[in-house]
């Protein structure tokens, strides 16, 4: 579990208290590299005449249930969870968002 104990999350029994935060992820090819997959997709809609889409970028989201101290500690968690596993450096970005305790 990442994130300091603070003051505020600390029981009278000296334990730290957890909560459980929604936390959700998006991972997304990045700019100027090649995207098959939204290729295929965007070639695909021109073909059933969605003539108005410019251009697809396909993606991963997920949707995580986190145990942490505080959503600083939520989000910290999910980050090096990204850059360890979930996204590839050289080609993916990320973006966390914390929509809070669960």
């Amino acid at each position: 579990m990442s994130g300091a104990a603070t003051d505020s999350n600390i029981e009278p029994n000296g334990k730290v208290q957890v909560n459980e935060f929604l936390v959700e992820v998006r991972i997304s090819p990045r700019p100027g590299l090649l995207d098959p997959e939204g290729k295929a997709i965007h070639n695909a809609l021109h073909s059933l005449e969605f003539d108005e889409v410019e251009d697809v970028r396909v993606g991963k989201l997920l949707r995580m249930k986190l145990l942490a101290d505080s959503e600083a500690g939520a989000r910290e968690a999910a980050e090096q969870m990204c850059r360890k596993l979930l996204a590839n450096p050289v080609t993916e970005d990320f973006d966390i968002a914390v929509a809070g305790r669960a």
